[in-house]
C-alpha cells in the first residue's frame, strides 16, 4: 500500500483538487440550475473544510456517528437536526441571510424545534397558557405594515414553554397548553394572556448537548415567548420577545437574541387589577407590549395560505 504524500507537498495538493475537480464535475449536467449551484457550493466548502483541519478519518467517523444519533433521536415531537443547526447558529443565519432588514419592519429570529401545528384558536382577551404552570401575562400589541396601517384579520401563532421550562410536546401525557393561534380585530389590535418567559435549558440529553458539553457551553435560552404572524400579502414573520434584564441575553444558547426584541415585562403586584378583569386571585402577573410591523411579501414569497381564517 502506497503511502499518503505529505500535507503541504505539490503531489498531495494535486491529488486534494484533481478530487475536488472530480466530484464537483459529476454535477455538471444537474437540470435545476439552483440545486447544481447549491451542491457545487457544498462540495467546495466541505472539502476546504477537511483539508484545513486535516480532518482524520476517526473524527469523520465520530461525526458519521453523531448524525445517525441526532436521526435516531428525532421524532415528530422532538427535532434533534433543529437543536444541531440552533446551536451552530446555522438557523439563525439563515434568518439574516432570508429576513434582510427592511424599513422599520419587526426583525425575526429562529423558529425553534417546539412548534408544531394545529393549535388552538383562542378569542382576543383569551388564554393561551391553559392550565400550564407559571404566572400570568397579559400581551399586548398591534399588527401594521410597513406603511404603518393596520392589518386586521392577521393570525398569530404564540407558543411558549411553562415556568418549569418545558413545551407542552415535551410531556407524554398528550397535553396542549402554551400554545395557541389568535386573530387581530379591525384596528390590527390583539390581546391574550400568556405566561411570563423564564429561561430553560434546550435539550441536552442527546448528541447535541454532548456537544454543548465538549465544548464547555451552556445550553440555557433566555426567557422569551414564541410569534408567528401571518397575513395575506405581507411577509410571515417567526419571531420572539425577550425579557429586558434576562441574564442570559449575551449566550442565548441559539443566538437568536437581537436588542430590538428585547421587551420590558412590567411586574404586577397581587391584587393589581387585571386590564380585562380577570380574576388573579390575589397572584402577582406582569404585561408586556409587543408591536409587530411586517413588511409586504416579495412575489417570490407569495401568500401564506395558513393566514385564510378557517
Amino acid at each position: 500500500m502506497t503511502a499518503t504524500p505529505p500535507a503541504g507537498s505539490d503531489q498531495q495538493r494535486r491529488i486534494e483538487d484533481e478530487l475536488v475537480r472530480t466530484v464537483l464535475a459529476s454535477f455538471r449536467d444537474t437540470p435545476d440550475p439552483r440545486l447544481k449551484e447549491v451542491m457545487e457550493a457544498l462540495v467546495r466548502n466541505l472539502h476546504a473544510f477537511i483539508r484545513e483541519v486535516r480532518l482524520t478519518e476517526t473524527e469523520w467517523e465520530h461525526a458519521i456517528a453523531f448524525l445517525t444519533a441526532a436521526g435516531h433521536l428525532t421524532t415528530d415531537r422532538r427535532q434533534e437536526f433543529v437543536l444541531l443547526s440552533d446551536v451552530l447558529g446555522a438557523s439563525m443565519q439563515t434568518v439574516n441571510v432570508n429576513q434582510e432588514a427592511t424599513a422599520d419592519a419587526t426583525e425575526a429570529t429562529v423558529l425553534g424545534p417546539f412548534f408544531v401545528d394545529g393549535s388552538p384558536e383562542i378569542p382576543l382577551g383569551g388564554d393561551m397558557a391553559s392550565d400550564a404552570p407559571g404566572e400570568p401575562c397579559w400581551v399586548e400589541g398591534i399588527v401594521t405594515d410597513t406603511d404603518g396601517n393596520p392589518v386586521p384579520g392577521a393570525r398569530l401563532e404564540v407558543w411558549e414553554a411553562d415556568e418549569d421550562g418545558l413545551y407542552d410536546v415535551q410531556y407524554d401525557d398528550d397535553r396542549l397548553a402554551g400554545r395557541a393561534h389568535l386573530f387581530t380585530d379591525d384596528q390590527g389590535g390583539y390581546t391574550f394572556w400568556g405566561l411570563t418567559p423564564t429561561p430553560y435549558p434546550i435539550p441536552h440529553d442527546g448528541p447535541v448537548g454532548v456537544l454543548l458539553d465538549r465544548t464547555g457551553r451552556s445550553p440555557m435560552r433566555a426567557s422569551h415567548l414564541h410569534f408567528k404572524a401571518i397575513a395575506p400579502g405581507l411577509r410571515t414573520l417567526v419571531t420572539h420577545i425577550f425579557v429586558d434584564g434576562d441574564e442570559l441575553l449575551p449566550s442565548d444558547a441559539v443566538f437568536g437574541v437581537k436588542q430590538s426584541l428585547v421587551k420590558r415585562f412590567e411586574r404586577q403586584p397581587a391584587g393589581t387589577p387585571a386590564p380585562d378583569g380577570r380574576a388573579l386571585a390575589g397572584r402577582s402577573w406582569s404585561r408586556v407590549r409587543f408591536d409587530i410591523v411586517l413588511p409586504k411579501a416579495s412575489a417570490a414569497e407569495g401568500d401564506d395560505p395558513v393566514a385564510v381564517r378557517a
